[in-house]
């Protein structure tokens, strides 16, 4: 035993600051001094107690006893290096440690690191950010050892807040050293409170931004990939009484760089709209009115369902982007004798009445047809087929009063009650005639009338199922009835005739292939004498009415005819 050491160092520094009292003046003489003998693996060892100061200071190793930090060879010798700790000992720190952690006592979690001022700044940091109900730390075994050869031990952190059900888990490591004193501790870095935290930067619960949602197709899919849709869907409000949630994540932020979504607390949400739109027959209705429009004429489409009124698609293209196809105003042209035709079979004329073709008939000014001659073995119904203008104005001014036209337009198929489709629309201009000739022009579509492919989908959806049902583009807004019903006879009547008219009249060329129950009207509509005819076409495949017009786009069995049919054909099976 070499107790004749004990007073040969002073205490009162770390052990990496130990003094030999050959080179130090004598010190002032102790209070007091005790000595002990301590037994440790057979070996006894002495312990110096300074009165006065409560430390412990070893001064003899267990084996050749070499002084702290030094060597048997004298108090001058250098230190020999520190082993690295065994998997056990770093396995036994490391429970030590997230024990601490997991049960808030940061302060002794921060003690068992090798920089425990950085560790306990850190891990108040991360408690107080996060703000968890519970924190449990469970250690997963020994993971890959670091670069520095020491062990390392991997563990899992699971996080439990309030308010969700969801828990926040993740994986991490830490790595064990030896300190000069012996000890072996947790060696601290930013990645033991998680492997993506750096210097710097800081993890903490943050207020999501406030989500918009984007309306959905009928069937909750995206449409904001539609041309026609662009403008639409940032005009679809909330619903009324609906709110925004804010959502809470667990962020990382800081450090000059962008802010890393960990964990989300709690989701945000909006109010979610779906639409009466369908995404198939809209992608369909996109080409449709692509083609026809690709020299650069305007052009719309829209498709309606005639049992409920909601709008399956709608499509336009327009130089300045306007929506032509619900916001539009143009003459109808021979579309409109449908609504005329309705008008003369409630005045008691039938489908068979006689309606003689002329070549040309005067209100007083002179009405001509697209096929020269006559054509005086005529019924309502070959007027009707074949779209000629003479006979509807002359069975018009025979049996119409001025102003029937508009009644019958808003008491049967609901033009000029103001619809609220969901976005804003356009209402159709039917005004009384205060003349002949403006009596005359209205009758075949023509003069101040003015619609769009919205209100004459309607009209054609009105036909086929006997019943006007304002179109929507969303299922929660008020729709506006109208005043009167289309009489079951009148009807029947229309639907004859718009049938007669897909298999064998104007409207049979682009209709040719379709079954089901379909009907269709053509229309022309003259824009000028130096101008190309506007194409209007409206028609009805079962549960699905159509109508489609292009500026200069010719007859209406070209351009819009063609349009139409296209979406008829993918849409109208049911």
């Amino acid at each position: 035993m070499r107790e004749e050491h004990g007073d040969e160092y002073a205490e009162g520094y770390g052990d990496d600051h130990l003094v030999h009292a050959d080179h130090r003046e004598a010190p002032p003489r102790p209070r007091s001094r005790r000595v002990w003998l301590v037994a440790v693996g057979g070996v006894f060892t002495a312990l110096v107690v300074v009165a006065g100061y409560g430390a412990y200071t070893m001064l003899g190793a267990v084996s050749g006893g070499s002084s702290p930090g030094g060597s048997s060879t004298g108090p001058t010798a250098a230190k020999e290096p520190q082993a690295p700790p065994t998997a056990e000992q770093a396995d036994a720190v490391a429970k030590d440690f997230l024990a601490a952690w997991g049960r808030g006592d940061l302060t002794v979690a921060a003690g068992l690191t090798d920089r425990p001022e950085a560790a306990r700044a850190a891990l108040t940091s991360f408690h107080d950010g996060v703000s968890a109900r519970s924190l449990t730390l469970t250690g997963t075994g020994p993971a890959a050892a670091g670069t520095t050869g020491e062990p390392t031990v991997g563990y899992r952190v699971r996080a439990e807040f309030d308010g969700t059900t969801e828990a926040w888990e993740y994986e991490s490591a830490l790595g064990a050293v030896r300190a000069s004193d012996g000890r072996v501790l947790v060696r601290w870095a930013p990645t033991v409170v998680h492997p993506n935290l750096a210097a710097g930067r800081t993890i903490t619960v943050k207020a999501l931004p406030d989500p918009v949602s984007k309306p959905t197709d009928r069937k909750g899919r995206p449409l904001d990939a539609f041309p026609s849709l662009r403008s639409v869907l940032p005009q679809i409000a909330p619903p009324d009484g609906a709110k925004v949630v804010t959502g809470q994540a667990v962020v990382l932020t800081g450090g000059g760089q962008d802010a890393e979504e960990l964990f989300v607390l709690t989701p945000p949400s909006a109010p979610r709209v779906k639409l009466t739109i369908d995404a198939d027959l809209q992608q369909v209705a996109e080409e449709a009115v692509k083609q026809q429009s690709a020299s650069g004429k305007p052009a719309s489409l829209v498709a309606v369902q005639p049992s409920t009124g909601n709008i399956l698609a709608m499509a336009y293209a327009s130089q300045d982007g306007f929506n032509r196809a619900v916001g539009g105003g143009q003459a109808p042209g021979s579309t409109m004798k449908v609504i005329t035709a309705a008008a003369l079979l409630e005045a008691g004329v039938t489908p068979d009445t006689a309606a003689p073709c002329k070549e040309t008939t005067n209100s007083p000014r002179t009405w001509h047809n697209d096929e020269t001659g006559n054509h005086l073995d005529y019924t309502l119904s070959d007027d009707f087929i074949h779209s000629c203008n003479t006979g509807f104005i002359d069975k018009g001014l025979e049996k119409l009063q001025l102003g029937t036209l508009a009644t019958v337009a808003r008491d049967q198929f609901g033009l000029g009650l103001q619809w609220r489709i969901g976005i804003p629309s356009r209402d159709a201009t039917i005004p009384a005639p205060s003349t002949k000739d403006e009596a005359a022009a209205a009758y075949i579509g023509q003069g101040q009338i003015q619609v769009n492919s919205l209100l004459m989908a309607s009209v054609a959806a009105t036909v086929q199922s006997g019943t006007f049902r304002q179109p929507v583009l969303r299922e929660d807004v008020k729709r506006v009835t109208a005043p009167g019903k289309l009489p079951a006879d009148v009807a029947q009547g229309l639907r004859s005739m718009m049938a007669r008219t897909a298999t064998q009249g104007t409207a049979r060329t682009p209709m040719s292939g379709l079954s089901g129950q379909i009907g269709a009207k053509t229309g022309t509509v003259e824009a000028g004498s130096s101008q190309a005819t506007n194409s209007w076409f409206i028609a009805y495949r079962n549960d699905l009415a159509v109508a489609a017009e292009v500026e200069g786009g010719g007859h209406g069995n070209s351009a819009a005819g063609v349009a139409a049919a296209q979406v008829l054909k993918a849409g109208g099976m049911g």
